[in-house]
Protein backbone atom coordinates (compact mmCIF):
# COMPACT_ATOMS: atom_id res chain seq x y z
CA UNK A 1 0.00 0.00 0.00
CA UNK A 2 1.29 3.43 -0.98
CA UNK A 3 0.57 6.56 0.60
CA UNK A 4 1.89 8.89 -1.94
CA UNK A 5 -1.06 11.45 -2.91
CA UNK A 6 1.68 13.21 -5.33
CA UNK A 7 4.82 12.10 -6.58
CA UNK A 8 5.99 15.54 -8.67
CA UNK A 9 6.62 17.04 -4.85
CA UNK A 10 8.24 13.94 -3.54
CA UNK A 11 11.15 14.68 -1.31
CA UNK A 12 11.65 10.78 -0.28
CA UNK A 13 9.84 7.58 -1.79
CA UNK A 14 10.60 4.30 -0.27
CA UNK A 15 9.07 1.30 -2.38
CA UNK A 16 8.38 -2.06 -1.14
CA UNK A 17 11.11 -1.49 2.01
CA UNK A 18 12.10 -4.89 3.73
CA UNK A 19 14.37 -5.59 6.98
CA UNK A 20 14.93 -9.09 8.28
CA UNK A 21 15.04 -10.08 11.49
CA UNK A 22 17.57 -12.48 13.07
CA UNK A 23 16.17 -16.10 12.51
CA UNK A 24 14.42 -17.82 15.16
CA UNK A 25 12.24 -14.70 16.31
CA UNK A 26 8.40 -14.31 16.19
CA UNK A 27 8.40 -12.57 12.39
CA UNK A 28 10.78 -12.60 9.65
CA UNK A 29 10.42 -9.12 8.73
CA UNK A 30 10.88 -5.80 10.91
CA UNK A 31 9.42 -4.10 7.74
CA UNK A 32 7.91 -6.14 5.27
CA UNK A 33 6.86 -4.23 2.18
CA UNK A 34 6.08 -0.80 2.95
CA UNK A 35 5.81 1.51 0.26
CA UNK A 36 5.53 5.65 1.34
CA UNK A 37 6.88 9.04 -0.31
CA UNK A 38 7.47 12.04 1.81
CA UNK A 39 6.15 15.07 0.25
CA UNK A 40 7.30 18.38 0.75
CA UNK A 41 5.96 20.83 2.68
CA UNK A 42 3.44 17.99 4.44
CA UNK A 43 3.71 15.88 7.81
CA UNK A 44 3.74 12.29 7.13
CA UNK A 45 2.61 10.36 10.40
CA UNK A 46 3.22 7.00 10.72
CA UNK A 47 1.14 5.44 13.75
CA UNK A 48 1.25 1.97 15.13
CA UNK A 49 1.93 -0.02 18.35
CA UNK A 50 5.38 -0.84 19.62
CA UNK A 51 6.81 -3.55 17.73
CA UNK A 52 5.04 -2.43 13.99
CA UNK A 53 8.25 -0.97 13.01
CA UNK A 54 7.51 2.63 12.47
CA UNK A 55 10.70 3.54 14.15
CA UNK A 56 12.63 0.68 11.61
CA UNK A 57 11.50 2.94 8.83
CA UNK A 58 12.54 5.89 10.38
CA UNK A 59 15.82 4.21 10.99
CA UNK A 60 16.03 3.26 7.49
CA UNK A 61 15.77 6.83 5.83
CA UNK A 62 18.75 7.71 8.41
CA UNK A 63 21.44 4.26 8.09
CA UNK A 64 20.81 4.29 11.63
CA UNK A 65 19.26 0.42 11.23
CA UNK A 66 20.98 -1.89 14.36
CA UNK A 67 23.25 -4.52 13.76
CA UNK A 68 20.76 -7.23 14.14
CA UNK A 69 18.32 -5.56 11.34
CA UNK A 70 19.79 -6.14 7.43
CA UNK A 71 18.04 -4.56 4.71
CA UNK A 72 17.01 -7.39 2.32
CA UNK A 73 14.77 -5.61 -0.35
CA UNK A 74 12.89 -2.48 -1.67
CA UNK A 75 14.62 1.37 -2.01
CA UNK A 76 14.58 4.42 -0.68
CA UNK A 77 15.07 7.26 -3.07
CA UNK A 78 16.29 10.57 -2.31
CA UNK A 79 16.03 12.47 -5.93
CA UNK A 80 18.34 10.45 -7.78
CA UNK A 81 19.97 8.98 -4.74
CA UNK A 82 19.37 5.16 -3.05
CA UNK A 83 19.79 5.52 0.38
CA UNK A 84 19.52 2.40 0.84
CA UNK A 85 22.74 1.22 -1.18
CA UNK A 86 24.68 4.19 0.59
CA UNK A 87 27.64 3.27 1.97
CA UNK A 88 28.89 4.82 5.34
CA UNK A 89 30.51 7.58 3.37
CA UNK A 90 27.73 8.87 1.72
CA UNK A 91 25.58 8.28 5.05
CA UNK A 92 27.98 10.89 6.44
CA UNK A 93 27.35 13.52 3.46
CA UNK A 94 23.67 13.02 3.75
CA UNK A 95 22.71 12.85 7.27
CA UNK A 96 22.24 16.70 8.71
CA UNK A 97 22.46 18.33 4.99
CA UNK A 98 19.56 16.58 3.56
CA UNK A 99 17.85 14.30 5.97
CA UNK A 100 18.09 15.52 9.60
CA UNK A 101 16.16 13.32 12.71
CA UNK A 102 14.63 14.39 15.78
CA UNK A 103 14.99 11.17 18.53
CA UNK A 104 12.49 10.40 21.57
CA UNK A 105 14.72 11.17 24.14
CA UNK A 106 16.84 13.81 23.85
CA UNK A 107 18.75 13.90 27.30
CA UNK A 108 19.97 10.31 26.02
CA UNK A 109 20.56 11.41 22.67
CA UNK A 110 22.55 14.59 24.07
CA UNK A 111 26.56 14.50 25.26
CA UNK A 112 25.98 14.83 29.06
CA UNK A 113 29.86 16.85 28.87
CA UNK A 114 29.33 18.89 25.97
CA UNK A 115 27.56 22.44 26.02
CA UNK A 116 24.41 22.87 24.30
CA UNK A 117 26.25 25.72 21.63
CA UNK A 118 28.91 23.27 20.76
CA UNK A 119 26.70 20.27 20.10
CA UNK A 120 24.85 22.70 18.00
CA UNK A 121 27.98 23.85 16.26
CA UNK A 122 29.06 20.29 15.88
CA UNK A 123 26.94 20.16 12.85
CA UNK A 124 28.37 22.34 11.16
CA UNK A 125 32.16 21.26 11.73
CA UNK A 126 31.69 18.15 11.01
CA UNK A 127 30.45 18.86 7.35
CA UNK A 128 33.77 21.16 6.97
CA UNK A 129 31.06 24.44 7.46
CA UNK A 130 31.96 28.00 8.42
CA UNK A 131 34.33 29.10 10.59
CA UNK A 132 34.22 29.66 14.56
CA UNK A 133 32.99 32.72 14.73
CA UNK A 134 30.47 32.22 12.34
CA UNK A 135 28.96 29.04 13.91
CA UNK A 136 28.63 30.62 16.76
CA UNK A 137 26.35 33.32 15.26
CA UNK A 138 24.79 30.83 13.64
CA UNK A 139 23.82 28.54 16.88
CA UNK A 140 22.42 31.92 18.46
CA UNK A 141 20.30 32.48 15.57
CA UNK A 142 19.26 28.47 15.82
CA UNK A 143 18.14 28.78 19.34
CA UNK A 144 16.49 31.92 18.83
CA UNK A 145 14.65 30.44 16.07
CA UNK A 146 13.39 27.23 17.83
CA UNK A 147 12.13 29.08 20.84
CA UNK A 148 14.42 28.76 23.31
CA UNK A 149 14.70 31.58 26.56
CA UNK A 150 17.47 33.46 26.46
CA UNK A 151 19.69 31.95 23.85
CA UNK A 152 22.87 33.28 24.93
CA UNK A 153 22.75 31.45 28.55
CA UNK A 154 21.17 27.90 27.07
CA UNK A 155 24.00 27.43 24.63
CA UNK A 156 26.29 27.58 27.41
CA UNK A 157 25.08 25.42 29.57
CA UNK A 158 24.54 21.57 29.87
CA UNK A 159 22.08 19.27 29.04
CA UNK A 160 20.67 18.61 32.66
CA UNK A 161 20.64 22.17 33.52
CA UNK A 162 17.64 22.48 30.82
CA UNK A 163 13.85 21.32 31.07
CA UNK A 164 12.56 18.77 29.15
CA UNK A 165 11.08 20.95 26.53
CA UNK A 166 14.31 23.28 26.22
CA UNK A 167 16.64 19.90 25.77
CA UNK A 168 13.82 18.84 22.97
CA UNK A 169 14.26 22.36 21.01
CA UNK A 170 17.91 22.39 21.63
CA UNK A 171 17.13 19.02 19.48
CA UNK A 172 15.58 20.40 16.78
CA UNK A 173 17.47 23.13 16.46
CA UNK A 174 20.46 20.76 15.42
CA UNK A 175 18.36 19.07 13.28
CA UNK A 176 17.27 21.99 11.32
CA UNK A 177 21.05 23.39 11.77
CA UNK A 178 22.54 22.40 7.76
CA UNK A 179 18.60 22.89 6.49
CA UNK A 180 17.41 19.39 5.08
CA UNK A 181 14.92 19.20 2.90
CA UNK A 182 13.34 15.98 5.18
CA UNK A 183 13.03 15.74 8.68
CA UNK A 184 12.08 12.40 10.63
CA UNK A 185 10.64 12.89 14.04
CA UNK A 186 10.59 9.45 16.21
CA UNK A 187 8.17 9.87 18.63
CA UNK A 188 9.44 14.13 19.84
CA UNK A 189 6.89 14.66 22.62
CA UNK A 190 6.31 10.82 23.74
CA UNK A 191 7.82 12.07 27.42
CA UNK A 192 6.27 15.66 27.43
CA UNK A 193 3.63 17.37 29.33
CA UNK A 194 0.54 18.52 27.57
CA UNK A 195 1.75 22.39 27.55
CA UNK A 196 5.01 21.97 26.38
CA UNK A 197 3.89 19.00 24.23
CA UNK A 198 2.00 21.20 22.46
CA UNK A 199 4.33 24.07 22.23
CA UNK A 200 6.63 21.57 20.29
CA UNK A 201 4.27 20.13 18.61
CA UNK A 202 3.21 24.01 17.04
CA UNK A 203 7.47 24.66 16.68
CA UNK A 204 7.29 21.69 14.28
CA UNK A 205 4.31 22.42 12.07
CA UNK A 206 5.87 26.35 11.92
CA UNK A 207 9.30 25.16 11.06
CA UNK A 208 7.98 22.54 8.71
CA UNK A 209 5.50 25.26 6.92
CA UNK A 210 8.41 27.96 6.99
CA UNK A 211 11.19 26.09 5.30
CA UNK A 212 8.56 23.67 3.16
CA UNK A 213 10.69 20.76 4.50
CA UNK A 214 9.05 17.13 4.26
CA UNK A 215 8.59 15.61 8.04
CA UNK A 216 8.30 12.11 8.92
CA UNK A 217 6.39 12.04 12.24
CA UNK A 218 6.05 8.84 14.29
CA UNK A 219 3.99 8.91 17.34
CA UNK A 220 1.48 6.85 18.73
CA UNK A 221 -0.51 9.02 20.05
CA UNK A 222 -3.45 10.05 17.84
CA UNK A 223 -4.13 13.07 19.41
CA UNK A 224 -0.66 14.29 18.25
CA UNK A 225 -1.89 12.72 14.76
CA UNK A 226 -5.19 14.80 15.10
CA UNK A 227 -3.21 17.86 15.55
CA UNK A 228 -0.26 17.56 13.16
CA UNK A 229 -0.59 15.50 10.44
CA UNK A 230 -1.60 15.92 6.59
CA UNK A 231 -1.79 12.24 5.52
CA UNK A 232 -1.35 9.52 7.86
CA UNK A 233 0.08 5.39 7.54
CA UNK A 234 -0.99 2.90 10.02
CA UNK A 235 1.55 -0.23 10.51
CA UNK A 236 1.21 -3.60 12.13
CA UNK A 237 3.66 -6.38 12.20
CA UNK A 238 5.61 -4.27 9.55
CA UNK A 239 3.32 -4.25 6.90
CA UNK A 240 0.69 -1.27 6.08
CA UNK A 241 -2.52 -1.43 6.95
CA UNK A 242 -4.07 1.49 6.28
CA UNK A 243 -3.00 5.03 4.50
CA UNK A 244 -4.67 8.13 3.78
CA UNK A 245 -5.25 11.75 4.78
CA UNK A 246 -5.25 12.25 8.22
CA UNK A 247 -9.39 13.18 8.15
CA UNK A 248 -9.77 10.11 6.18
CA UNK A 249 -7.89 7.97 8.46
CA UNK A 250 -9.56 9.25 11.48
CA UNK A 251 -12.45 10.20 10.72
CA UNK A 252 -13.49 7.42 8.54
CA UNK A 253 -10.69 4.53 9.31
CA UNK A 254 -11.51 0.99 6.91
CA UNK A 255 -9.65 -1.33 8.84
CA UNK A 256 -10.62 -3.00 11.74
CA UNK A 257 -6.92 -2.83 13.50
CA UNK A 258 -6.92 1.17 12.87
CA UNK A 259 -10.45 1.18 14.04
CA UNK A 260 -9.51 -0.55 17.24
CA UNK A 261 -6.36 1.43 17.47
CA UNK A 262 -8.85 4.81 17.52
CA UNK A 263 -11.47 2.99 20.10
CA UNK A 264 -8.79 2.19 22.86
CA UNK A 265 -8.05 6.85 22.86
CA UNK A 266 -8.96 7.62 26.15
CA UNK A 267 -11.87 9.58 25.69
CA UNK A 268 -11.73 13.34 27.34
CA UNK A 269 -15.81 12.83 28.72
CA UNK A 270 -15.25 11.06 32.34
CA UNK A 271 -17.75 7.86 32.95
CA UNK A 272 -20.86 8.52 34.99
CA UNK A 273 -19.48 8.21 38.71
CA UNK A 274 -20.51 7.39 42.75
CA UNK A 275 -18.98 10.59 44.55
CA UNK A 276 -16.38 9.04 47.23
CA UNK A 277 -16.85 9.54 50.95
CA UNK A 278 -16.81 7.44 53.46
CA UNK A 279 -13.90 6.81 55.50
CA UNK A 280 -10.81 8.61 54.35
CA UNK A 281 -7.80 5.99 53.29
CA UNK A 282 -4.85 8.64 53.33
CA UNK A 283 -5.30 12.29 54.79
CA UNK A 284 -2.99 14.60 53.77
CA UNK A 285 -2.48 17.95 55.82
CA UNK A 286 0.19 21.06 55.51
CA UNK A 287 2.63 19.12 53.68
CA UNK A 288 5.32 21.32 52.29
CA UNK A 289 8.83 20.20 50.80
CA UNK A 290 11.71 22.50 49.43
CA UNK A 291 14.94 21.13 47.54
CA UNK A 292 17.92 23.43 47.83
CA UNK A 293 20.25 22.47 45.40
CA UNK A 294 23.85 24.20 43.90
CA UNK A 295 25.02 27.44 45.96
CA UNK A 296 28.75 27.95 46.52
CA UNK A 297 31.42 30.43 47.12
CA UNK A 298 30.15 33.13 44.77
CA UNK A 299 26.80 31.66 43.95
CA UNK A 300 23.34 31.47 46.12
CA UNK A 301 21.69 27.87 46.08
CA UNK A 302 18.75 27.26 43.79
CA UNK A 303 15.22 26.42 46.16
CA UNK A 304 12.53 25.14 44.58
CA UNK A 305 8.77 24.60 46.46
CA UNK A 306 8.17 21.16 45.52
CA UNK A 307 5.04 21.38 47.56
CA UNK A 308 3.19 24.16 49.37
CA UNK A 309 0.80 23.92 52.04
CA UNK A 310 -0.69 20.46 50.19
CA UNK A 311 -3.70 19.07 51.72
CA UNK A 312 -6.37 16.37 50.26
CA UNK A 313 -8.33 13.05 50.96
CA UNK A 314 -7.85 9.94 49.79
CA UNK A 315 -11.36 8.09 50.03
CA UNK A 316 -11.53 4.19 50.63
CA UNK A 317 -11.90 3.14 47.39
CA UNK A 318 -11.58 6.11 45.27
CA UNK A 319 -9.02 6.68 42.85
CA UNK A 320 -7.50 10.51 42.96
CA UNK A 321 -5.62 12.12 39.98
CA UNK A 322 -2.83 13.93 40.79
CA UNK A 323 -2.03 16.14 37.43
CA UNK A 324 -0.03 18.85 36.40
CA UNK A 325 2.93 20.31 34.54
CA UNK A 326 6.44 18.38 34.74
CA UNK A 327 8.18 19.87 37.84
CA UNK A 328 4.70 20.55 39.52
CA UNK A 329 5.35 19.08 42.65
CA UNK A 330 2.89 15.60 41.80
CA UNK A 331 5.68 13.47 41.81
CA UNK A 332 7.03 14.73 45.23
CA UNK A 333 4.17 14.35 46.92
CA UNK A 334 3.76 10.61 45.83
CA UNK A 335 6.76 10.00 47.16
CA UNK A 336 6.38 12.11 50.38
CA UNK A 337 3.08 10.31 50.88
CA UNK A 338 5.06 6.91 50.72
CA UNK A 339 7.79 8.48 53.12
CA UNK A 340 10.54 8.12 50.61
CA UNK A 341 11.12 11.49 51.28
CA UNK A 342 11.14 13.43 54.47
CA UNK A 343 8.65 16.01 54.46
CA UNK A 344 9.88 19.61 55.81
CA UNK A 345 6.29 20.01 57.60
CA UNK A 346 3.18 18.55 57.87
CA UNK A 347 1.40 15.29 58.05
CA UNK A 348 0.51 12.25 55.97
CA UNK A 349 -2.44 9.59 57.72
CA UNK A 350 -2.75 6.23 56.43
CA UNK A 351 -6.07 5.54 58.02
CA UNK A 352 -5.16 6.17 61.78
CA UNK A 353 -1.54 6.11 61.56
CA UNK A 354 0.42 9.30 61.16
CA UNK A 355 3.10 8.23 59.01
CA UNK A 356 5.34 11.09 59.49
CA UNK A 357 6.14 9.85 62.93
CA UNK A 358 6.41 6.60 61.96
CA UNK A 359 10.41 5.60 62.36
CA UNK A 360 12.55 2.17 61.65
CA UNK A 361 10.57 -1.03 62.10
CA UNK A 362 7.45 0.29 62.47
CA UNK A 363 7.58 2.82 59.53
CA UNK A 364 8.62 -0.06 57.52
CA UNK A 365 5.72 -2.28 58.80
CA UNK A 366 3.17 0.69 57.90
CA UNK A 367 4.44 0.73 54.18
CA UNK A 368 3.27 -2.34 53.88
CA UNK A 369 0.10 -1.14 53.48
CA UNK A 370 1.04 1.24 50.65
CA UNK A 371 2.49 0.41 48.12
CA UNK A 372 3.90 1.75 44.68
CA UNK A 373 3.54 1.36 40.78
CA UNK A 374 6.35 2.90 39.44
CA UNK A 375 6.36 4.45 35.55
CA UNK A 376 9.17 2.32 33.93
CA UNK A 377 8.71 -1.02 35.20
CA UNK A 378 11.97 -2.58 32.99
CA UNK A 379 13.98 -0.15 35.30
CA UNK A 380 12.08 -1.28 38.82
CA UNK A 381 12.09 -5.23 38.26
CA UNK A 382 15.58 -6.78 38.71
CA UNK A 383 16.92 -8.22 35.61
CA UNK A 384 18.68 -10.66 37.19
CA UNK A 385 15.90 -12.58 38.93
CA UNK A 386 12.68 -14.34 37.62
CA UNK A 387 9.08 -13.08 38.15
CA UNK A 388 8.25 -15.18 40.80
CA UNK A 389 10.88 -14.11 43.55
CA UNK A 390 10.47 -10.67 42.47
CA UNK A 391 7.12 -11.00 43.33
CA UNK A 392 7.72 -13.08 46.26
CA UNK A 393 10.37 -11.06 47.90
CA UNK A 394 7.92 -8.21 49.43
CA UNK A 395 6.00 -10.74 51.41
CA UNK A 396 9.53 -12.41 52.97
CA UNK A 397 10.74 -9.49 53.63
CA UNK A 398 7.67 -8.90 55.65
CA UNK A 399 8.15 -12.68 57.65
CA UNK A 400 6.01 -14.50 55.19
CA UNK A 401 7.28 -17.91 54.82
CA UNK A 402 9.00 -18.79 51.12
CA UNK A 403 6.32 -21.24 50.28
CA UNK A 404 3.25 -19.14 50.95
CA UNK A 405 4.86 -16.18 49.42
CA UNK A 406 5.41 -18.40 46.01
CA UNK A 407 1.29 -19.11 46.44
CA UNK A 408 0.62 -15.89 46.66
CA UNK A 409 2.95 -15.01 43.50
CA UNK A 410 0.82 -17.59 41.70
CA UNK A 411 -2.26 -16.34 42.46
CA UNK A 412 -1.31 -12.70 41.59
CA UNK A 413 0.26 -13.51 37.99
CA UNK A 414 -3.39 -14.91 37.47
CA UNK A 415 -5.00 -11.81 38.84
CA UNK A 416 -3.22 -9.50 36.33
CA UNK A 417 -4.25 -11.78 33.76
CA UNK A 418 -0.83 -13.36 33.05
CA UNK A 419 -0.44 -17.40 32.98
CA UNK A 420 1.70 -19.41 35.69
CA UNK A 421 4.92 -19.80 33.38
CA UNK A 422 5.65 -16.08 33.71
CA UNK A 423 7.03 -17.03 37.57
CA UNK A 424 10.07 -18.94 35.94
CA UNK A 425 10.64 -15.68 33.30
CA UNK A 426 13.29 -12.94 33.26
CA UNK A 427 11.84 -8.99 33.07
CA UNK A 428 13.34 -8.52 29.80
CA UNK A 429 11.31 -11.41 28.59
CA UNK A 430 8.05 -9.69 28.64
CA UNK A 431 6.42 -6.94 26.43
CA UNK A 432 5.87 -3.65 28.46
CA UNK A 433 2.30 -3.99 29.27
CA UNK A 434 3.55 -7.53 30.84
CA UNK A 435 5.86 -6.06 32.79
CA UNK A 436 3.68 -2.99 34.06
CA UNK A 437 1.11 -6.34 35.33
CA UNK A 438 4.17 -7.62 37.08
CA UNK A 439 4.72 -4.44 38.70
CA UNK A 440 1.34 -4.57 40.22
CA UNK A 441 1.40 -8.09 41.11
CA UNK A 442 4.29 -6.99 43.04
CA UNK A 443 2.77 -4.35 44.65
CA UNK A 444 -0.43 -6.22 45.19
CA UNK A 445 1.83 -8.85 46.94
CA UNK A 446 2.14 -6.81 50.78
CA UNK A 447 -1.87 -6.78 50.12
CA UNK A 448 -2.16 -3.15 50.27
CA UNK A 449 -4.40 -0.79 51.17
CA UNK A 450 -3.88 2.30 49.14
CA UNK A 451 -2.06 1.97 45.62
CA UNK A 452 0.61 4.98 44.76
CA UNK A 453 0.82 4.89 40.68
CA UNK A 454 3.58 7.33 39.57
CA UNK A 455 2.96 7.62 35.37
CA UNK A 456 2.24 3.85 35.41
CA UNK A 457 0.87 3.96 31.67
CA UNK A 458 2.60 6.92 30.35
CA UNK A 459 4.95 5.25 28.24
CA UNK A 460 2.46 2.18 26.98
CA UNK A 461 0.73 2.51 23.19
CA UNK A 462 -2.85 3.13 23.29
CA UNK A 463 -4.13 -0.68 23.27
CA UNK A 464 -1.88 -1.80 25.85
CA UNK A 465 -2.67 1.19 28.08
CA UNK A 466 -6.39 0.75 27.68
CA UNK A 467 -6.10 -2.54 28.84
CA UNK A 468 -4.15 -1.20 31.98
CA UNK A 469 -6.15 1.06 33.22
CA UNK A 470 -9.20 -1.88 32.76
CA UNK A 471 -7.12 -3.71 35.08
CA UNK A 472 -6.12 -1.57 37.47
CA UNK A 473 -10.13 -0.41 37.53
CA UNK A 474 -11.22 -4.10 38.23
CA UNK A 475 -8.53 -4.46 41.27
CA UNK A 476 -9.54 -1.41 42.58
CA UNK A 477 -13.02 -2.62 42.56
CA UNK A 478 -12.19 -6.57 43.53
CA UNK A 479 -9.81 -5.78 46.26
CA UNK A 480 -11.21 -2.56 48.01
CA UNK A 481 -8.24 -0.36 47.05
CA UNK A 482 -7.94 3.20 47.48
CA UNK A 483 -5.51 4.80 44.66
CA UNK A 484 -3.45 8.07 43.87
CA UNK A 485 -2.92 8.36 40.42
CA UNK A 486 -0.29 10.88 39.09
CA UNK A 487 -0.31 11.52 35.67
CA UNK A 488 0.34 14.40 33.03
CA UNK A 489 -2.39 12.88 30.56
CA UNK A 490 -5.89 14.33 31.31
CA UNK A 491 -7.34 11.74 28.82
CA UNK A 492 -5.93 8.51 31.11
CA UNK A 493 -7.24 10.84 34.28
CA UNK A 494 -10.61 11.34 32.72
CA UNK A 495 -11.02 7.60 32.27
CA UNK A 496 -9.58 6.11 35.52
CA UNK A 497 -10.05 8.94 38.47
CA UNK A 498 -13.10 9.82 40.76
CA UNK A 499 -11.77 13.31 41.83
CA UNK A 500 -8.43 15.02 39.80
CA UNK A 501 -6.17 17.79 42.04
CA UNK A 502 -4.86 19.78 39.81
CA UNK A 503 -0.84 21.02 40.61
CA UNK A 504 1.14 23.78 40.01
CA UNK A 505 4.63 24.93 41.27
CA UNK A 506 4.24 22.58 43.99
CA UNK A 507 0.22 23.77 45.15
CA UNK A 508 -3.04 22.23 44.22
CA UNK A 509 -4.96 25.25 42.57
CA UNK A 510 -8.24 22.88 41.60
CA UNK A 511 -9.60 20.10 43.26
CA UNK A 512 -13.16 18.79 42.19
CA UNK A 513 -14.80 15.57 40.45
CA UNK A 514 -13.04 14.21 37.38
CA UNK A 515 -16.76 15.64 35.53
CA UNK A 516 -16.54 18.58 37.37
CA UNK A 517 -13.03 19.38 36.03
CA UNK A 518 -13.74 18.72 32.62
CA UNK A 519 -17.20 20.27 32.13
CA UNK A 520 -16.52 23.17 34.23
CA UNK A 521 -12.75 24.04 34.98
CA UNK A 522 -12.10 27.05 37.22
CA UNK A 523 -8.65 28.00 37.15
CA UNK A 524 -6.78 29.31 34.39
CA UNK A 525 -4.05 27.05 34.87
CA UNK A 526 -6.77 23.82 34.52
CA UNK A 527 -8.19 25.31 31.67
CA UNK A 528 -4.58 25.87 29.84
CA UNK A 529 -3.98 22.32 30.46
CA UNK A 530 -7.21 21.21 28.94
CA UNK A 531 -6.60 23.41 25.82
CA UNK A 532 -3.10 21.99 25.36
CA UNK A 533 -4.40 18.36 25.50
CA UNK A 534 -3.11 17.60 21.51
CA UNK A 535 -6.41 16.74 19.35
CA UNK A 536 -9.26 18.85 21.70
CA UNK A 537 -10.77 21.42 20.16
CA UNK A 538 -9.69 24.65 21.66
CA UNK A 539 -12.14 26.01 24.10
CA UNK A 540 -13.73 29.95 23.04
CA UNK A 541 -12.11 32.70 24.64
Amino acid sequence: MDAAPDARRTAVAVRDLRLALPEGGDRAYAVDGVSFDLVAGEILCLVGESGSGKSMCAHALMGLLPKAVRPAGGTIRLGDLDLAAQDEAGWRDTRGRRIAMIFQEPMTALNPLMRIGDQMAEMFEAHGLLTPRARRARVLALAEEVGLPEPGRIVRAYPHQLSGGQRQRAMIAMALALEPAILVADEPTTALDVTTQAQILGLIRALQARRNMAVLFITHDFGVVAEIADRVMVLRHGRVVEAGTAAAVLGRPQAAYTKALLAAVPSMDPPPRTPPGGLKAVEVAGLEKTYVTGGGWWRKPRRVEAARDVAFALHRGETLGLVGESGSGKSSVARLVMRLIEPDRGTVRLGDTDLTRLRGEALRRARSRIQMVFQDPFASLNPRRKVGRIIADGPMAHGVAEAEAMARARRLVDLVGLDAGALDRFPHEFSGGQRQRIGIARALALEPEVLVADEAVSALDVSVQAQVLALLEDLKQRLGLSMLFITHDLRVAAQICDRIAVMRRGEIVELKSAAGLFADPEHPYTRALLDAVPGRPRRAA
